[in-house]
């Protein structure tokens, strides 16, 4: 059976990024090649992305759990327009770790799209992760963190992310998805205000 060479040539490429770059650096291999490879370098090196928001509110470390800690309040907190719906039909009161939750969205035009998250890690009023295992990104890992403060409980919210297609992955980021991003946590901020009130700072 023979192989294309020049498929032969793509797969290397994708697959061996830093025998790549060396090549490219010291000119050992074509132009065209040379232009796939810094594609494909940069969509490995360069198209992670996080965001970070930390929420003060005046309720106990326990009550903050127990709202955060239940899948089932996650529509309370997310904007209507993304068509958030849980399409799971086994979903706990209390997440737990190796929770496979699945989910409907419609973050772009209205179109609805599937998504699956596990519960990877939880420890007890400290934190917990999910992690999407399919849906609209190629990498979504978002931790929680919680702990008390003076006067009430400060939650830490950190999603480290990647996007499909890379350079025009990262470009759709730049232009609008991680702004997305932002008014989503936004909202979801201005909610938890509404629902348990906004936190005054002791002095």
């Amino acid at each position: 059976m023979s192989i294309n060479p020049r498929l032969l040539k793509l797969f290397w490429v994708k697959t061996q990024p830093d025998l790549i770059l060396a090549a490219y650096n010291t000119c050992f291999i074509p132009l065209k090649i040379k232009t796939i490879a810094t594609l494909v370098c940069f969509d490995n090196y360069m198209s992670f992305f996080s965001i970070t928001t930390h929420q003060k509110l005046p309720i106990t470390l326990a009550e903050a759990w127990d709202f955060f800690s239940s899948p089932k309040n996650l529509k309370t907190i997310t904007p209507a327009y993304m068509g958030f719906e849980i399409t799971s039909n086994d979903v706990q009161e209390t997440m737990y770790a190796g929770q496979i939750i699945t989910y409907k969205v419609k973050p772009l035009l209205g179109i609805p799209m599937s998504w699956m998250t596990e519960i990877s890690h939880v420890e007890y009023q400290k934190y917990f992760v999910d992690e999407q295992r399919f849906g609209p990104y190629a990498l979504w890992h978002h931790k929680h963190f919680f702990k008390t403060i003076p006067g009430g409980v400060e939650i830490i919210d950190k999603v480290d992310y990647k996007l499909p297609l890379g350079i025009l992955g990262s470009l759709a980021n730049t232009v609008f998805v991680r702004k997305k991003l932002q008014s989503i946590f936004d909202y979801r901020s201005k909610k938890l205000n509404e629902l348990f009130g906004e936190y005054k700072t002791i002095v």
